[in-house]
């Protein structure tokens, strides 16, 4: 079975789902909280993070060193992302932001460095 860090990243390279995606040319993790708790913590006997509430994944997220970013930087500079933050935010849904230095898209083996605290 895969660690947090390893789930999370499948997920965000997947494209089953929406309400989770790279952000910042992929320095971040962007949540849409109102569909990740439907799409992904909401699916019947298909649990992809042993929980069904947001409250628990965020701790998680914590655990594992990522901080809650505030939304005062760049939107992203391709067009797919800029629409789908536009999107996301236009249906008046909270969007989470995460960062953790070592989760970065670009440099897929810092994950490793991803320890539980």
């Amino acid at each position: 079975s895969l660690r947090f860090p390893q789930k999370l990243w499948k997920m965000l390279e997947s494209s089953k789902f929406q309400s989770i995606w790279w952000t910042e040319g992929g320095k971040c993790v962007a949540i849409n909280k109102d569909l990740f708790e439907e799409e992904v913590l909401g699916r019947e006997g298909q649990q992809v993070f042993h929980t069904q509430k947001i409250e628990s994944f965020v701790r998680q997220l914590n655990a594992y060193g990522f901080t809650k970013m505030r939304r005062n930087f760049q939107r992203s500079a391709s067009l797919p992302e800029f629409l789908a933050e536009e999107t996301a935010a236009s249906a008046h849904s909270q969007i989470l932001y995460y960062y953790n230095p070592s989760f970065n898209r670009a440099h897929p083996w810092l994950s490793e460095a991803c320890k539980r605290k």
